[in-house]
């Protein structure tokens, strides 16, 4: 057993977590951004293979991720002082984007779940963004049990495809998203930087295509 144990260890990349078959580490660059990210991500959330918040996180110089269950406040999420009115959480829920605002991709709500009358300006206040890492039930657990989030402002998407999984993993809904995906497509429209999302989902990409020709080799990758 004491032979076998340092080619498990070897077995995968220390940064991604993922085999080094899936890793795409290397054709990650870094994104500078003026807002910041914090991914939290639910301990149970495992999917090592198709999992993408550790490489969101390498993306950005400015981004934290936590995992875990709960945390006192944004600040203790952080490490580091800031206002949480000026952070947003991605928290989809029952809210969808097309029934709220029609056309957009981006709704930022009130308290209530009504959609802000200026949501340009909204978006503009933002200087952070809290993403959610885990499936349905996990994200909605961390939204619960961390009623700190209340105090941001929440915000849904209404993507204009579908999810890049496809096939590979199901979604619950059609406006959810891998959270790389959400990331891309909420940070480029607050920033007003188109380049963020088209990075960050040529990330995604590579890393599905990856996984794809992986599992022609070897059926039980990832798994």
């Amino acid at each position: 057993m004491s032979d076998q144990a340092p080619a498990a260890a070897v077995s995968d990349c220390a940064r991604c977590l993922k085999p080094l078959a899936l890793c795409i580490c290397d054709t990650v660059g870094p994104i500078e951004s003026r807002v910041a990210l914090l991914i939290l991500q639910h301990p149970q959330e495992q999917d090592r293979a198709l999992g993408t918040a550790r490489i969101l996180a390498q993306h950005f110089r400015n981004a934290t991720l936590k995992i875990g269950l709960s945390w006192p406040s944004l600040t203790k999420a952080l490490g580091g002082p800031v206002d949480p009115l000026r952070w947003a959480v991605l928290y989809l829920g029952s809210a969808r984007a097309a029934q709220l605002l029609p056309g957009r991709d981006v709704v930022v709500l009130d308290r209530n779940g009504a959609a802000l009358p200026d949501q340009e300006g909204a978006l503009a206040d933002i200087e952070g963004v809290v993403v959610l890492d885990g499936t349905w039930s996990q994200a909605k657990t961390l939204w619960w049990r961390n009623a700190w989030m209340l105090k941001c402002r929440r915000v849904v998407l209404g993507p204009d495809r579908p999810s890049r999984y496809g096939k590979v993993r199901r979604e619950p809904r059609g406006d959810a998203l891998a959270t790389i995906e959400a990331a891309a497509l909420l940070l480029s429209r607050i920033e007003k930087r188109p380049e963020i999302a088209l990075t960050l989902n040529k990330s995604f990409e590579r890393m599905l295509e990856r996984y794809r020709a992986a599992r022609r080799e070897n059926p039980h990758i990832g798994r």
